[in-house]
């Protein structure tokens, strides 16, 4: 039997009445929950593709079997779809029928029976912390944007933070004090990590001569908002993007002489490497980052492994 093709790019003009009351339903469950937005369009997109797909084999969610959804995967790897990519939407399909079964509209959940095609495995890409530390020392304090970017990486780095998290971050959401940052992550979870000595130097700077210039000086657009809580501003007084930070930070990579154009989630994976090269125990590396599974942080031991399988391929005499 030939195996269906899936429609590309996926088109969802007249899906059963079935179908769109589940995907109504599973959105609601993921604001509910504090689903991000990039998050449920991300869930949306995946689950449209599978809908435009299943449509004319099956009109409505009950009737879809873990044989059907292993068609499905197979007609995405016949299409060329990277194992990773196939693997994710294997997982909104997951959390798409799960929600079904806990509004009784399934007994069983179809996709747990199904399996993705195996990924290759993917260490995360790190700096040394000489790197790091060139990279940090390379950004200036003559003005406010480098005051700003200086404090920003500093505290990417000091405490394993995302992107989004850096520009979700308020100027109450650091505790002078405390030397602590209060951090909404994934899932809207709080979670309280401790500052180090330079990224609570470097904010200081920052919010004693840096922001006030931001917030109010020529560059600050007309229409910024008056009182803007924002930790980190662009120039226009506003708060930061999360392609702002990556930008910014691939410039600053650059002038650093760093080959690779670093990306703010390799500041995160190095504080978590270096954390763990360090001697912390791997649960007090999972709360800092805010992972909600043990086995997300472990992908750390598998760096620190394939560093010391290198180094002894070096050294051993006998290796």
């Amino acid at each position: 039997m030939t195996t269906p093709r899936v429609q590309s790019p996926p088109t969802l003009s007249h899906p059963s009445e079935a179908w769109r009351s589940a995907l109504v339903t599973f959105d609601a469950d993921l604001r509910r929950r504090g689903a991000a937005p990039h998050t449920r369009r991300a869930y949306a997109s995946d689950l449209v593709q599978f809908v435009a797909w299943v449509s004319p084999r099956t009109a409505r969610p009950g009737e879809v079997t873990h044989k059907l959804l292993r068609r499905y995967l197979a007609a995405l790897t016949e299409r060329g779809v990277q194992a990773t990519t196939a693997a994710r939407k294997l997982a909104a399909l997951r959390a798409f029928f799960t929600s079904l079964v806990e509004h009784s509209q399934l007994e069983a959940n179809p996709a747990e029976l199904a399996s993705a095609p195996k990924r290759p495995e993917r260490l995360p890409r790190t700096l040394k912390p000489s790197e790091v530390n060139g990279l940090l020392d390379r950004i200036g304090t003559s003005g406010p944007l480098d005051l700003r970017d200086r404090a920003m990486f500093e505290l990417a780095y000091a405490s394993g933070l995302r992107a989004e998290e850096l520009v979700s971050l308020n100027v109450d959401s650091v505790d002078f004090d405390s030397d602590e940052v209060r951090i909404e992550g994934k899932g809207s979870k709080t979670r309280v990590v401790p500052v180090g000595e330079h990224a609570v130097r470097a904010l200081r700077r920052y919010v004693e001569r840096g922001r006030a210039p931001l917030s109010n000086g020529p560059w600050a657009a007309n229409g910024a908002a008056p009182g803007e809580p924002a930790l980190f501003l662009s120039k226009s007084g506003r708060r930061l993007s999360s392609s702002d930070v990556r930008r910014r930070l691939r410039t600053w990579s650059r002038r650093a002489g760093v080959q690779a154009a670093v990306s703010p989630h390799w500041l995160r994976h190095s504080f978590a490497t270096h954390l763990l090269d360090g001697g912390a125990d791997l649960r007090a590396i999972q709360e800092l980052l805010g992972h909600s599974s043990l086995s997300t942080t472990q992908l750390y031991t598998r760096v620190e492994s394939a560093r010391l399988r290198s180094a002894y391929a070096r050294s051993h005499p006998r290796a």
